[in-house]
């Protein structure tokens, strides 16, 4: 047999004979689809003989494709003599603009500006808009518009919310800045890359027939400009291979469109479609788990993943009173892992929010089980929380000017950079700690110092830790957090950023354990509380096998024998509310679940921290909806066989396709074309075709 399909199934196999026209490579979880694109790639070039110059192969990571490349070029026989261009969407753009640029009027001696460049080019435009408002949320809106095709003009028309008009002021003055000095960020690598091929239709003839073998690994992930780019580069042959897998679409809050593969073989007419159902990763009872319950999406395509290892044994379920015990339970459970010899680089403990880390870090510290936190930092490092932190110990010692100077202008204060290089001076011209100078200097003078403004919000400042310091030293500390808050407003500060609504549940983590543990110690005096928090944010050196602790956004494509995935109660996994979206959140679930080889143990908590307050909470339904747990009282959302673009019948209005789908009670209610005749129906009373 030829080595280029010996290591593969039948289905497998099938994908890669596949030469012309589109296809879609249904990818389910561990069922080796690194393996069946890289065997195409070389199956093109080392079998059938396309010149490696005219194919494409995208990725989302520059690891990945070093890796793709990699393995292709082993599986090729005779060595080309160049390698097959295989890189990420951003590197292509790149690469195309370096040629073509010039068509924009632009030339090709473009420098590119990183997110931090980004940031400090948008913070100096703001400064001369005086509009104030952070830097993080007007790139990360200014980087949704581009990658939506939306120039500053229409944004400019459209934005009605204050805030957003203001963000559209700095759009136009930035896009303005970068043109003129010849900067290309890095979403500009594919949306001009974008209107350069669809204002020139002769280029586009010319790429789309150089490049005419197109493949793309983790499709789901695309987004709206990825999928207009893909459809110009193709529109010559339709020779697009896309491999992923919708049930673990879970990046739509930046930007993914699970509707490109949903309806890619609507799109591309005459797709052929092959579902890689053999997992190889995980037994038989965990699949069972994660089938059962990602079957509760109507959004889907529709597979199901057969074991390739066979039954397994039952996945566990944890239940714990709180998160202390639930912390101390899997940390106890490690340890007698560890104690077995299993490989620590083996294990890994999964959340769906990042203030679930805050227990499990100061579980381990105390069991002295070494850990690392992957794609995040620990929680006492997170900004918000070193805020806190600095405010608290400015409360104990007002003479700490390191922590002073962190929170001086958090929330802003308008005590600018030149203010405070004032007030250091002075402070140190007077033998003086910066909070105590007003006790040293004449108001007067320091006021002409640094200016009315400045010198007002500063000795608000005072007044306001004098006030915080009074209830500390009174040994009012359990009143200290709510008085903290009324007068600072953190929470009011964070909440316009990006990512507020996870700094909030950080801050409000924070405020829970502070109650908390004045609870437990009514003595207890504010150094203390400092004190113990410095020994849980220190951990000594790791070594390089040590146990994993992430979200399961940082998991994907990982794997590991003995998962614990902690947190499984309602409005924490999943989360609830307008901005969420239920069917992704379980596709969350579905990746979570699948990321076990052999050990799953998943773990709910009868209360927790909840916005800074202890609640009792409710078992997710995503424990019934996996068939873990039957309970009378669990949510379980009820599945439907249909979905968008489906032919129904029904045996009035005949036959019919789905528009639409919706919730309705215990089933769901369909928007039906019959011939133009729309109706709104109860998917029980119709019948797929």
């Amino acid at each position: 047999m030829n080595k280029l399909f010996q290591d593969l199934n039948d289905t497998q196999q099938e994908a890669v004979k596949h030469i012309d026209g589109p296809l879609l490579i249904l990818a389910g979880a561990g069922s080796g689809k690194t393996k069946t694109l890289t065997s195409r790639l070389a199956y093109l070039i080392g079998e059938v003989g396309i010149d490696p110059a005219n194919t494409l192969t995208l990725t989302f990571t520059n690891k990945a494709a070093l890796e793709m490349r990699e393995r292709a070029l082993k599986l090729i026989d005779n060595k080309t003599s160049y390698p097959p261009l295989l890189c990420t969407f951003h590197k292509f753009g790149l690469l195309f603009l370096k040629f073509h640029i010039e068509k924009l009027g632009r030339k090709n001696n473009f420098v590119i500006i990183d997110t931090d460049d980004k940031k400090r080019l948008l913070r100096t435009i703001a400064k001369e808009l005086k509009i104030d408002l952070s830097a993080s949320f007007v790139a990360s809106e200014i980087s949704k518009y581009k990658n939506s095709l939306l120039s500053p003009e229409i944004i400019l028309e459209k934005a009605q919310l204050p805030d957003y008009q203001k963000v559209a002021q700095i759009y136009e003055a930035y896009q303005k800045n970068i043109v003129e000095n010849n900067l290309v960020d890095f979403d500009d690598l594919l949306m001009l890359s974008y209107e350069i091929l669809d204002q020139n239709p002769i280029l586009r003839k010319e790429i789309s027939q150089r490049y005419a073998y197109i493949m793309v690994d983790e499709y789901q992930d695309t987004n709206e400009l990825q999928f207009k780019l893909l459809s110009h580069l193709a529109s010559e042959h339709q020779n697009l291979c896309v491999v992923g897998d919708d049930d673990q679409s879970i990046y739509g809050w930046r930007g993914a469109n699970i509707r490109n593969i949903l309806d890619f073989a609507q799109i591309f007419s005459k797709t052929k479609t092959i579902k890689l159902e053999t997992n190889y990763r995980s037994t038989k009872a965990i699949l069972d788990a994660a089938n059962t319950l990602i079957e509760h999406n109507s959004s889907r395509l529709g597979k199901k993943l057969v074991s390739h290892k066979g039954e397994g044994g039952e996945i566990k379920v944890i239940h714990s009173i709180d998160e202390t015990h639930e912390a101390k339970t899997i940390a106890g459970e490690i340890k007698a892992l560890l104690a077995k010899g299993i490989n620590p680089k083996e294990i890994a403990v999964l959340y769906r929010i990042n203030a679930l880390s805050r227990s499990l870090e100061e579980g381990f510290t105390k069991e002295r089980l070494g850990f690392k936190l992957i794609g995040g930092m620990r929680f006492y490092e997170r900004s918000e929380i070193k805020d806190i932190i600095s405010y608290l110990r400015v409360i104990a010692n007002p003479h700490d000017d390191f922590s002073l100077l962190r929170i001086i202008n958090k929330p802003k204060r308008g005590i600018g950079k030149s203010s405070i290089e004032k007030l250091q001076k002075m402070a140190f011209e007077a033998h003086s700690s910066i909070f105590d100078i007003h006790n040293k200097i004449e108001p007067k003078i320091i006021q002409d110092t640094i200016g009315k403004k400045a010198y007002t919000s500063f000795m608000q400042l005072v007044q306001d830790i004098s006030t915080l310091q009074d209830e500390s030293k009174a040994g009012h500390l359990s009143s200290l957090i709510n008085i903290f808050e009324e007068k600072v407003k953190l929470k009011e500060y964070y909440q316009s950023l990006p990512d507020g609504y996870e700094r909030i549940l950080n801050i409000d983590e924070f405020y829970g354990y502070f109650r908390e543990s004045v609870l437990l110690n009514p003595d207890l005096l504010l150094e203390e509380f400092l004190n113990d928090i410095s020994l849980q944010s220190e951990q000594d050196q790791l070594e390089e096998d040590t146990i994993a602790i992430m979200s399961i956004h940082a998991a994907k494509g990982l794997e590991f024998e003995y998962l614990y995935v902690i947190g499984l109660e309602e409005e924490f996994f999943p989360l609830l509310g307008d901005d969420c979206n239920l069917e992704e959140e379980r596709r969350l679930g579905y990746v979570a679940i699948t990321r076990a080889k052999s050990h799953l143990n998943l773990c709910y908590a009868d209360s927790r921290f909840y916005k800074g307050k202890r609640k009792i909470m409710e078992k997710s339904r995503f424990l019934g909806e996996s068939s873990l747990i039957q309970n009378s009282s669990l949510k379980i959302t009820k599945s439907t066989a249909f979905k968008k673009g489906d032919l129904v019948k029904h045996k009035i209005f005949g036959i019919g396709r789905i528009q639409s789908i919706s919730s309705a009670g215990k089933e769901y209610k369909l928007l039906i074309n019959f011939g133009g005749n729309k109706k709104e129906i109860l998917s029980s009373f119709v019948q797929a075709v």
